[in-house]
């Protein structure tokens, strides 16, 4: 039996024991299941030699994630065999060495350490590092045993109150592998930035099959592991391993700094809150978060304070970067209610526009509006998952459900909230759609003559939706529905914005096609806003 199985096992011992009315709220299963969940020091892992590792095991790459003025976060998993359930390492603890220098030689070196890899989070490694000098490139590396990992690049964040010129930033969603190769990455890694935000659905829970899907691999062929939906453990781990063995994707972390945030995929379709996409009981879907959370938590550059507890995590947090930009990354998908009129595109009525309804839960709000408050940032940049703007087709009144449209009490609520506490250059940076939108956000949506108050930009997919079209079939119902939308484009790629001190651009980059490798990156569009004037123009 494998160790994420017994894993499994306790949590599902646990539940059984818990009274069913208390697993009905998300806070009683978190609780229920942070009791069972194994942690470093409950199995008393022995402790292995690292010189006995006898095949590389930085096969995943190496990351780095949420820069802070004096301090970034360094990332790596000990994953020699990665296609196996215990990546080819025995339930044995590793010291692991790192390094962050000046140079990529490493001939100056100014901080060193080591970090224990422990078998109860996967052998995953993270590295806070402190104590650095602020708006500063660094490069890092990990060593375990004879072996030597990658090297990565990565920056830290301007002193608060620093007065910078410009911040380069991307930001990327949605990449299922089995719809394309990840060749966005590979254009991805060799832009100049300052740091990339990830939005959203980092893998797919469905079925890869042998040949990798819409990769139609024929020099290779994937295990039947992967050709399941993940729900244990065991399944989202390997998940996590089969997407990072993509040399593009492990190019682009070794490349920036990420800033992750999730959407549904992650876990399971449109799954809202403590509700799941299908009709299975409560607990059994909370069991099925709590394995998804923790594997995402450990394979992805995140600090200690999001470590999951059971079925919660505490995603949403604050970055900022001097006086240019502060960015507010929230969480859409884990407080939210439940979609409605049963999700999809409907027609609004009293259930959605219930004013109780909620995107991201009390406290996330509160959170956000007081943030705002004590913001000096020019910029006020809130990356999250769905869309945001209104969105309809000519002659159709139906919205999704699944997005802000579904929540416009919400909507309304964050909108008022910004103008309250004086946001004035608000960016709204999106996720989940696989298109690339570029939007005026409006006071009022229902009054095209409303006036502009921010800018949202969605990012189009690495890969989800294969190649996709530059004008995709309801290209024209959607402009002539929406004067607020300035932009749309159906092509993969991702999104560069660069944030100054008297506008933002956004760049809109995209590849020909993802199911064959290799494409040309080429920008389909630039639109700039300005600095106290919101609104977009094409550039």
């Amino acid at each position: 039996m494998t160790i994420a199985s017994r894993h499994e096992q306790e949590l599902r011992a646990a539940a059984r024991h818990i009274n069913r009315r208390r697993f009905l709220t998300v806070t009683g299963a978190a609780a229920a299941l942070a009791f069972a969940t194994n942690l470093p020091g409950t199995a008393q892992a022995a402790e292995l030699d690292a010189r006995r590792i006898t095949e590389d095991p930085f096969t995943l790459g190496v990351a780095s994630g949420d820069p802070l003025p004096g301090s970034v976060l360094l990332w790596t998993r000990l994953a020699p065999k990665p296609y196996e359930p215990d990546s080819g390492l025995p339930r044995a603890r590793v010291e692991v060495s790192w390094e962050l220098a000046l140079d990529a030689r490493f001939t100056r070196v100014v901080r060193r350490g080591t970090v224990t890899a422990h078998p109860e989070f996967h052998h995953s490694v993270r590295a806070d590092v402190g104590g650095l000098a602020p708006d500063r490139v660094y490069h890092y590396r990990f060593r375990a045993g004879t072996w030597i990992s990658p090297v990565g690049r990565t920056r830290t964040a301007p002193a608060p109150g620093a007065r910078i010129n410009d911040l380069k930033l991307a930001a990327v969603s949605c990449q299922a592998y089995h719809d394309g190769y990840f060749t966005p990455y590979k254009h991805l890694a060799d832009e100049d930035l300052d740091v990339v935000f990830h939005l959203g659905d980092y893998l797919y829970e469905y079925a890869v099959n042998a040949t990798g899907g819409a990769r139609a691999y024929t020099d290779r062929t994937l295990p039947a592991l992967f050709n399941r939906e993940t729900t244990s453990l065991e399944d989202y781990r390997l998940r996590y391993a089969l997407y990072k063995s993509d040399p593009d994707l492990r190019a682009a972390h070794a490349a920036h700094p990420f800033v992750v945030t999730w959407d549904d995929h992650e876990t399971e379709n449109n799954y809202a809150g403590g509700t799941p996409e299908n009709d299975v009981p409560p607990e059994e879907f909370l069991l099925r978060r709590a394995a998804a959370y923790r594997a995402y938590w450990e394979n992805q550059p995140l600090r200690a304070p999001q470590r999951p507890d059971g079925a919660d995590m505490r995603l949403y947090r604050r970055l900022s970067f001097g006086r240019l930009a502060q960015f507010d990354i929230l969480d859409t998908r884990q407080y939210r209610s439940n979609q409605a009129y049963g999700d999809g595109w409907q027609l609004p009525g009293p259930e959605s526009d219930a004013p109780s309804r909620t995107m991201m839960g009390k406290a996330q709000e509160r959170w956000l509006l007081n943030g705002w408050h004590a913001s000096r940032a020019l910029w006020n940049v809130v990356p999250q998952q769905v869309t945001f703007a209104r969105r309809r087709s000519v002659n159709d009144p139906k919205v999704s459900m699944d997005a802000w449209d579904g929540y416009p009490a919400a909507r309304t609520r964050f909108l008022d909230g910004a103008r309250a506490t004086g946001v004035e250059n608000l960016m709204v940076l999106t996720g989940d759609v696989h298109v690339s939108y570029a939007f005026d956000i409006k006071r009022d949506f229902e009054n095209p003559a409303s006036p502009t108050v921010g800018t949202e930009l969605v990012t189009t997919s690495v890969s989800s939706g294969k190649d996709g079209a530059d004008r995709p079939a309801n290209y024209d119902r959607l402009m002539q529905g929406n004067a607020h939308l300035k932009f749309y484009n159906g092509r993969r790629g991702y999104t560069r914005i660069t944030l100054g001190t008297k506008e933002a651009r956004a760049d809109f980059r995209t590849v020909s096609t993802v199911t064959t490798p290799g494409a040309p990156v080429t920008t389909a569009a630039s639109l700039t806003t300005q600095a106290g004037k919101p609104g977009l123009e094409l550039s």
